[in-house]
């Protein structure tokens, strides 16, 4: 092996475990590969070749004698052998991050400080990676863990990856947003807060508040301009609910909140959209409004009311007086959603005591449908914490709520590919492509959240059911029609039905793609 270049490629042959193995690092794709080599001289990757970006490396060492010698064993015929450790990220499923390690060996000692320098060299050129953070950990909020969920999980971690932190735990309630007015935050490359969503909006609050504070700007003036923050702000979840974390991220576990931070303080939100058509049908039957105040309780006077509007309506149509959807129009409107939630019950609990929609009824025979559109990072994330208090979420111009007895979605990869059919059908040619298993052709995709069930589908149709039972909530059950009275909603996904009818107790629903 020749000498290596800033920006030429390493290839080695190590021993990774019993196995020999070829291991190459390519600068320009930033991307460390190694696979199965049994022969000697080079080989091309097989199916077990495994790889991992140099930015999603956490850390590389040096193992020491004790370790190389206690591990060694008789497999590599070697007599001093020497070994580097790759610390490295590991993703698992449901968006979960893992640490992960992998220990490459060699005769050769130079070989290894090699492959150790040129790896060390490339982790110390991400400039984005935080080296001194100031903590902010809340030992009260949740089950009051926050302190041994840092100590045990987190700590470790940024010592590995040589993160100098310094800690505050508080005492008392808005420590961490009077802290952040009073200290000179220039020497942190971020602050860091172990808690649950009150914990961070105090700090979001706090760094927005001193930014413009120095910059002498009123943030209570109703014409301010504020001036953002380059202070970056990360989040480990030990809270009860951890909405904001489990919203943005995807998951609530510490230990992937913490890697993201170490590989650079991930963005908070990947900030993806969703293009397309949604058609719904008002619900005129019911005599409240998602913003009317008037929340569902035993008794409701809303779902009562609603009730009975149904009820004339069903024996209308009936006896075939009047068909009540027939006479309603379909409301359509297009465009970039960051997200599409419908709810029939205000799914309130502690952390959100409004809940995604405060003013939801049950047995109305409606859901509330939220559309948020396509807004600023800042504004999504002023939308994600009024759900933490009692200020109204739907007052935003990218929010809007309606209440429906049903809705439908197609995004527009779907409506592009119709129209690519029609031509093609019009042209006398069919896609050939959907029988060659060789085509490359990347299909269109979408997941939607229904009550933690995920359901693939770029375009889905939700209707309310109703009976007079007048309650509603659901469970998924794949099948066509109702069983018995009980209510619920029916999705019509492509030729796929799932009908989703209520069984035992009353249940929230988020539907968000």
């Amino acid at each position: 092996m020749g000498a290596m270049g800033a920006a030429e490629p390493l290839h080695s042959v190590l021993w990774v475990k019993r196995r020999r193995c070829a291991v190459s690092l390519e600068p320009a794709r930033a991307l460390l590969r190694w696979w199965r080599s049994p022969e000697p001289g080079p080989s091309a990757p097989g199916a077990d070749a495994r790889s991992v970006l140099v930015s999603e490396i956490i850390a590389v060492e040096e193992k020491d004698d004790c370790e190389k010698h206690a591990s060694s064993g008789r497999w590599h015929k070697m007599e001093n052998p020497f070994a580097f450790t790759v610390h490295r990220v590991k993703r698992v499923r449901h968006h979960r991050w893992k640490w992960a390690r992998v220990t490459f060996w060699s005769a050769d000692e130079q070989l290894c400080h090699l492959w150790l320098q040129t790896l060390r060299g490339l982790l110390e050129s991400l400039t984005s990676r935080p080296k001194h953070l100031l903590v902010f950990i809340n030992p009260f909020g949740g089950k009051g863990q926050g302190k041994r969920i840092y100590e045990k999980t987190v700590a470790p971690l940024f010592t590995l990856a040589s993160i100098t932190t310094e800690i505050i735990i508080t005492e008392h309630a808005n420590q961490a947003k009077e802290t952040l007015y009073e200290i000179n935050t220039d020497s942190y490359d971020g602050i860091v807060c172990v808690g649950g969503d009150g914990m961070f909006s105090e700090v979001l609050h706090g760094v927005i508040g001193r930014t413009q504070q120095s910059a002498g700007i009123d943030p209570n003036h109703p014409r301010a301009v504020l001036v953002p923050s380059t202070l970056r702000i990360g989040i480990i979840p030990a809270g009860s609910t951890d909405c904001v974390c489990y919203s943005t991220v995807g998951t609530n576990d510490a230990e992937t909140s913490a890697l993201h931070i170490i590989i650079g303080l991930k963005t908070f939100l990947s900030h993806q959209y969703y293009e397309g058509t949604l058609s719904f049908l008002p619900a005129q039957h019911t005599v409240g409004s998602p913003r009317d105040n008037k929340p569902c309780r035993a008794g409701c006077f809303v779902c009562r009311q609603s009730k009975q509007q149904l009820e004339e309506e069903e024996k209308k149509a009936l006896y075939g007086l009047e068909n009540a959807e027939e006479m309603e129009e379909w409301q359509v409107t297009c465009g970039k959603f960051l997200a599409i939630n419908a709810t029939n019950m205000s799914c309130a609990c502690p952390r959100s005591p409004g809940g995604l929609s405060p003013f939801a009824h049950l047995g109305d025979g409606s859901s509330d449908l939220i559309l948020i559109r396509k807004c600023s990072r800042f504004n999504f994330l002023r939308f994600l914490i009024r759900h933490t208090n009692q200020e109204d979420q739907f007052d935003f111009t990218f929010v809007e709520v309606y209440r429906v007895k049903k809705f439908h979605f197609t995004s527009k990869h779907v409506e592009d590919e119709d129209n690519d059919s029609k031509e093609q059908e019009k042209q006398k040619f069919g896609k050939i492509c959907k029988d060659r298993p060789s085509c490359t052709c990347s299909a269109s995709r979408s997941s939607w959240n229904c009550d933690g069930e995920v359901m693939h589908s770029p375009a889905i149709e939700v209707r309310c059911l109703w009976s007079v039972t007048g309650a509603q909530g659901w469970d998924v059950e794949h099948q066509a029609g109702v069983r018995g009275i009980r209510t619920g909603m029916l999705i019509l996904s492509g030729k796929e039905r799932a009908h989703m009818s209520f069984r035992g107790a009353h249940r929230g629903h988020t539907t968000q793609p």
